[in-house]
């Protein structure tokens, strides 16, 4: 079964895991400050805070942004269900907006509708690596004095118009997750470019203390351990490539799948491919879970992100006129595409998905 996700573990992450077990310092150390100062480098020298997961990210860039209860903040439903949960973690309202079925994204014109007095961010998500309509979404801020938050998880190196994702929001968040574009094993990353925010998210990782038993607030317990950040490290170094490998093994999907809409991708985007999610067409999740059992026969892995919006999930459970978000739940199917695939391998993803394709 060639696999939909598969994170690359060798030996310069054994060796930077054995390094810092002998070095006796485990917890956040030296190995967090250097990943923090590393990944700046590819946010526009913007601060990084590492954490232990990209929901703790998300979660605590809430709080320093100063998103808290009373306010509402605007995210899609298609998304992956800590979109909202951060949100509401905060305190916050989470307030659904649907989608571009073209990019998968949210729709920055259905945004502008929900605005209203207690509206105090949006939050856009990089949806599987295909960065937001970040530049309507600046407009928005600007014209409303609503504040921007990515959710740039599935967002490495994606970009727009040359700047990347995590440089548009006060606060941007990265997730390290074993599945995504590269991993720490887990861990997270808010960016900002707001030195007295980047603090705040320092005390309020770390029991609301930098220096040892100053507690200044009322902090949490997520900071990313030195284990984590060593092989963060090393997969960053290596990330540029992976995406390169990613973007050409797109392409040959892209010049060679039939009968099915393959993604598209945005004037002065680039695109980093988290996942390569088609459109079965037709709005039927039986014809799409049928094309998915077909590739499974064919030896060919697939999934479906995400099979339910997150404002019908039990957590929520909101009675919502989301259009979009109804029919791409219905026809979209990620096919595999990490930078392990061989040739052999795009060749057999292919054939599989063109057959099925043809036999529906």
């Amino acid at each position: 079964m060639i696999p939909a996700a598969k994170p690359i573990i060798g030996d310069e992450e054994r060796e930077a895991v054995d390094r810092v077990l002998r070095s006796g310092m485990l917890a956040q150390g030296p190995e967090v400050a250097a990943f923090e100062a590393e990944f700046s480098a590819h946010v526009g020298g913007r601060h990084c805070v590492a954490m232990n997961s990209g929901t703790s990210a998300l979660h605590l860039g809430f709080i320093a942004a100063g998103v808290g209860p009373g306010d509402e903040v605007i995210v899609p439903s298609f998304s992956f269900a800590a979109t909202a949960n951060s949100v509401a973690l905060a305190g916050a309202t989470p307030i659904f907006a649907d989608i571009d079925p073209a990019t998968f994204n949210m729709d920055p014109d259905h945004v502008e509708t929900l605005i209203t007095k207690k509206t105090k961010a949006i939050m856009p998500v990089h949806l599987y690596g295909h960065i937001a309509a970040m530049d309507r979404y600046e407009e928005i801020s600007n014209k409303y004095g609503v504040k921007i938050i990515e959710d740039a998880a599935q967002g490495h190196l994606a970009s727009l118009n040359g700047r990347n994702a995590g440089e548009f929001g006060v606060v941007a968040s990265f997730s390290f997750y074993p599945t995504k574009n590269m991993t720490a094993g887990e861990g997270g990353m808010v960016v900002t470019d707001d030195a007295e925010v980047a603090r705040v998210l320092r005390l309020l990782r770390n029991q609301g203390q930098e220096i040892r038993y100053r507690n200044e607030i009322v902090g949490f317990n997520t900071r990313m351990t030195d284990i984590h950040a060593a092989i963060g490290r090393v997969q960053l170094r290596k990330l540029p490539g992976w995406t390169a490998q990613r973007q050409a093994n797109a392409a040959y999907l892209d010049a060679n799948l039939k009968g099915v809409i393959v993604p598209h991708v945005a004037p002065g985007t680039t695109h980093s491919y988290h996942q390569y999610t088609i459109r079965i067409p037709g709005g039927s999740a039986e014809k799409r879970d049928a094309f998915m059992a077909g590739l499974t026969e064919r030896g060919v892995g697939s999934g479906v992100y995400y099979p339910t919006p997150i404002h019908r999930l039990p957590s929520f459970m909101l009675d919502l006129n989301l259009p979009q978000t109804e029919l791409i739940i219905k026809e979209c199917l990620s096919l595999p595409v990490h930078p392990s695939l061989s040739q052999a391998d795009l060749e057999t993803i292919v054939s599989a998905a063109n057959e099925v394709a043809a036999a529906l």
